[in-house]
């Protein structure tokens, strides 16, 4: 499945310029990925389709750094409390394993991830395969969570996403 993700993120700037799940499962077919590779990932794209659906960008600027929040249109979300702390299940923790959980508390940290993009990394996290979910497929998530919200992360953020630990040599 995350091979046909890859391939989506890759061949298509933006969520918004994939096309429909036909069209773009016949693509993928065309291209030969496997029918059920293809239709893991449509389900999963789709779920991610919904989980973003409604969701209006919202920008927060303080006088250190500039975030972007997400805001669901039919509702009033109320900010992050700076003290607050996300509180894994047992079921996620279990899921997600170490390795993923701090990725994930490392991407809050560096604002790549704001609150409401966290809970949207863990919820398509929690519907991807392996247990627990390999940290390079963790990456692949984030960047199609990116990809679907039209946020485009910057290039440091973007090289660690996209580049593998294999070969890098300690500074």
């Amino acid at each position: 499945m995350f091979e046909v993700l890859v391939f989506v993120y890759e061949n298509y700037w933006r969520g918004d310029a994939c096309p429909e799940p036909e069209q773009l499962g016949r693509k993928l077919t065309a291209h030969g990925f496997e029918p059920d590779e293809i239709r893991d990932a449509l389900q999963w794209l789709d779920g991610l389709t919904v989980a973003t659906q409604g969701i209006q960008l919202t920008r927060h600027v303080d006088e250190t750094t500039a975030t972007v929040g997400l805001r669901g249109t039919g509702e009033a979300a109320l900010p992050q409390a700076a003290d607050s702390m996300r509180v894994y299940s047992a079921t996620e923790q279990d899921h997600l394993g170490a390795d993923c959980l701090g990725f994930i508390s490392f991407l809050e940290t560096a604002n790549v991830l704001s609150p409401g993009l966290r809970e949207i990394v863990v919820e398509r996290a929690m519907a991807a395969p392996g247990d627990p979910v390999a940290l390079d497929e963790l990456k692949i998530i984030v960047l199609m969570v990116h990809w679907s919200t039209g946020i485009e992360p910057d290039a440091l953020v973007l090289d660690e996403l996209c580049d593998g630990r294999e070969g890098r040599v300690a500074h």
